[in-house]
């Protein structure tokens, strides 16, 4: 196998987080696009469940929140460890409003899609003075 930087830090930053007590900070990769009309946002959660996942919208910004399950076997058995467990989130703000009652999210496969359809926008007014 090559050696990768990238990965040998990320492994030693769980290290790091573990001698001094804490859980773990994990960013599943993400991607985030945008049509015409919606966003959408795609996140890989292999090995997490639905019920590991939660998918907020509160004030235009989508939350994606959960926790891989912690392995249950002991660390010190491994060999080598780079799939990072713990709790994670990650935030997203968007330019446009969003049509919070029309977001739906599909898992399949390891794959979170999340689709959130931007908010009809209003056409400027004249107002007539009577």
């Amino acid at each position: 196998m090559p050696w990768d930087p990238f990965r040998d830090i990320m492994a030693l930053q769980d290290r790091l987080g573990r001698l001094q007590g804490r859980e773990p900070a994990w960013n599943p990769p993400v991607d985030v696009y945008e049509t015409a009309d919606q966003y959408v946002v795609t996140a890989e959660l292999p090995g997490l469940s639905r019920d590991d996942i939660h998918i907020e919208l509160r004030e235009g910004e989508l939350t994606i929140r959960g926790q891989r399950p912690t392995a249950t076997i002991r660390p010190d058995a491994y060999h080598r460890m780079e799939r990072l467990q713990g709790p994670f989130a990650r935030g997203f703000a968007f330019a446009e409003p969003i049509a919070g009652e029309r977001i739906t999210a599909e898992f399949h496969d390891g794959v979170l899609t999340v689709t959130l359809p931007k908010a009809p926008r209003l056409e400027p007014r004249r107002v007539e003075l009577e």
